[in-house]
């Protein structure tokens, strides 16, 4: 299916790009959301005459984002999550918690310009980017933690989820011994 691109669409092409794509993707995603036309005749004549306002808005809207983007850039939020010994959470950390804690901290922004692949599932510093506009991504620091001391450790550079280092030596007779009994056992 052919369309009209409305704004800058990422690894698809610019605004007033004719791009053909497949049908799925344009009737649930490009056209549901505003961000595409449909390649008819009537409509790229509509689309001629409206594309001076397009890019006043598109340039509107890139530049909103410049000036969250220099103020949300490099920032660092804490997320209080349970977690088991060895760090793995309870559940995850998804695109709708960072939006509810960025937007706690007097951000306006929306769980889908997280670009996160995959959630996140550990304790620790994690690096989210944020897509605030097609042309504007900033990066932020997420650091999620059981409480509020453990994050300010984290933050300091301190590992939470350090395990109980043993001796080799030990280790080695330990095993040495087991191994003893094992024998006799076959006897």
């Amino acid at each position: 299916m052919e369309v009209i691109l409305l704004e800058r669409v990422a690894k698809l092409g610019q605004m007033g790009e004719t791009v053909n794509v497949k049908p799925g993707y344009a009737r649930n995603f490009l056209l549901a959301r505003g961000k595409a036309l449909r390649a008819t005749a009537n409509n790229k004549k509509h689309f001629e005459t409206q594309r001076a306002q397009l890019e006043a808005r598109n340039l509107e809207r890139k530049s909103e984002a410049q000036s969250v983007a220099e103020t949300l850039e490099g920032k660092s939020f804490v997320l209080i999550r349970q977690s088991g010994e060895t760090g793995v959470l309870y559940g995850s950390v998804s695109t709708r918690d960072l939006a509810d804690v960025v937007t706690a901290d007097g951000f306006t922004v929306g769980r889908d310009q997280f670009a996160l692949n995959q959630p996140i599932k550990t304790l620790g510093l994690h690096t989210v980017p944020v897509v605030l506009h097609p042309e504007v991504e900033v990066s932020i620091t997420v650091n999620v933690a059981r409480s509020p001391e453990e994050a300010e450790r984290q933050a300091r550079g301190e590992s939470t989820t350090e395990r109980e280092a043993f001796n080799l030596d030990d280790l080695g007779l330990e095993v040495g011994a087991a191994l003893a009994e094992a024998g006799d056992d076959r006897e």
